[in-house]
């Protein structure tokens, strides 16, 4: 209920935006023909950019924070949102028409709407503001709440959803299954009701919704709450943390007639993703045909030095620990997997990982492409194929991950690998293996896709330096 008045709200807002930005444009191009009253410009050509503007607007506002909560913004962290909106979005608009040789557009109507635009996106925000900030004060959009239990799980509720909640809550009481505690204050909220007595409580009240916020060892008792909200036609939540386990998301989805909540340990938002993957795919789709004769000129060399196959390929472990074969221009020399017994005691890192500075297995032109990573650009073919991100942990060894001694760094084939990541902008080979899980484990907590470009601008001047590779 109260995700749902929010969401309400960015809808209004998406709507009203969308309104006042076809006003604006049409307003703007009238004021142009005033200003200008000599030849008039063509409508229905600037017609054909309107949605160019309509997405671009919407689509940057809702990435500066413009569609934030009122709860947490202000009318000028609205003001700076639509500032950076506009700007992109006359630089995308500009951009547009040089490439497509446009060359009727009106620099005075682009002009006049970004000036238009701003006020009315602007305006839409002052009375979101005004709307959100009385309705707070009336209480009219306030929950009313009954929650089941009393001892501690119910009264941190309470102080989470008096917080925490947007609209606001009121807890009308607590539902003790004790009858002999009706009548008591738990923190200065009231026991109004047992369970036998939940029907004609919930009839005698105003009540929003049950939250069941008791012990897993409990539940049995709370099938006459679900029928008695069932009948009365109250929604019915639980406290989903039954099993004393940390999750980044819950969602609950339905099997046929079989309702399923999902604990998610690894919270990541679908358009993001989306937009990752759409990323990855334009990047590998523009690179990999100019790096072809760089491949090829690497390939000669590397069958010139020492017979073999090309490319070396291992399976690695992805994605939900589903393999894949990797692929990497061949460093070793073809009998390099057999020796690796020969020289496992030499191992120079710590932890899971094989890493050796001078190790003997590896060629002159092996040497070269590691230590500038040319031999991992075949890896841009994983990335179109779907196994690999552009960013994201590196893929990891069966062998590798068979040595795993804490259940917690397997967290990281929660995300799909990558082929650089924070790891690789601070010290590569040279930070230790708990080092380099840290960092794993930090970037998929605070994954964006904004913290994908930053590291993915930082790597180049990382792979240039050199540093740490081996």
């Amino acid at each position: 209920m109260y995700d749902k008045q929010s969401r309400d709200l960015d809808r209004s807002m998406f709507f009203w935006d969308t309104i006042c930005t076809v006003i604006a444009f049409l307003a703007a191009f009238q004021v142009r023909s005033l200003l200008l009253p000599g030849p008039q410009a063509d409508l229905y050509m600037h017609l054909y950019l309107l949605p160019v503007f309509l997405s671009c607007v919407t689509g940057f506002t809702s990435y500066f924070g413009g569609y934030a909560s009122p709860h947490v913004a202000t009318l000028k962290s609205y003001a700076w949102a639509v500032t950076r909106s506009l700007l992109l979005t006359v630089g995308a608009v500009l951009s547009v028409t040089f490439f497509l040789h446009i060359q009727d557009l009106s620099r005075l109507l682009l002009g006049l709407f970004t000036l238009m635009e701003f006020g009315v996106l602007l305006g839409v925000r002052f009375f979101v503001i005004r709307y959100y900030r009385k309705a707070m004060l009336s209480g009219r959009n306030r929950s009313k709440v009954l929650i089941v239990g009393s001892r501690e799980r119910a009264k941190d509720l309470t102080r989470a959803l008096r917080s925490q909640t947007e609209w606001g809550v009121e807890v009308i009481g607590y539902l003790d299954l004790d009858p002999a505690s009706i009548g008591q204050m738990v923190d200065g909220v009231p026991i109004i009701c047992s369970v036998e007595g939940v029907t004609q409580c919930l009839k005698d009240n105003v009540v929003d919704e049950v939250i069941i916020a008791i012990t897993r060892s409990l539940l049995k008792d709370a099938e006459p709450i679900a029928i008695a909200c069932e009948e009365e036609g109250i929604p019915l939540r639980f406290m989903a943390d039954v099993f004393n386990v940390e999750v980044a998301r819950m969602s609950l989805s339905q099997a046929g007639n079989i309702p399923l909540l999902t604990m998610e340990p690894v919270a990541q938002d679908d358009g993001q993703l989306f937009l990752k993957r759409l990323f990855d795919l334009a990047i590998t789709t523009i690179c990999l045909p100019l790096l072809l004769p760089l491949f090829a000129a690497v390939a000669l060399a590397i069958r010139l030095e020492s017979p073999g196959p090309v490319f070396f390929v291992q399976q690695r472990v992805g994605l939900r620990k589903h393999l894949f074969p990797m692929f990497k221009f061949r460093s070793m020399h073809q009998d390099a997997e057999e020796r690796m017994k020969e020289i496992e005691h030499l191992n120079e890192a710590e932890g899971p990982i094989f890493k050796m500075t001078n190790d003997p297995r590896v060629t002159r032109v092996g040497r070269f492409i590691r230590k500038t990573s040319i031999d991992e650009l075949p890896q841009l073919i994983n990335v179109l194929r779907g196994e690999m991100s552009l960013v994201g942990p590196r893929p990891m060894s069966i062998r590798d991950v068979d040595l795993f001694d804490k259940g917690v760094q397997r967290k990281r084939f929660s995300v799909k690998p990558g082929i650089t990541c924070i790891w690789q902008i601070s010290g590569r080979s040279d930070l230790p293996f708990t080092k380099w899980l840290e960092l794993d484990l930090e970037y998929i907590e605070n994954w964006s896709f904004l913290l994908d470009l930053k590291i993915l601008i930082k790597t180049v001047p990382a792979v240039v330096r050199s540093k740490g590779a081996v």
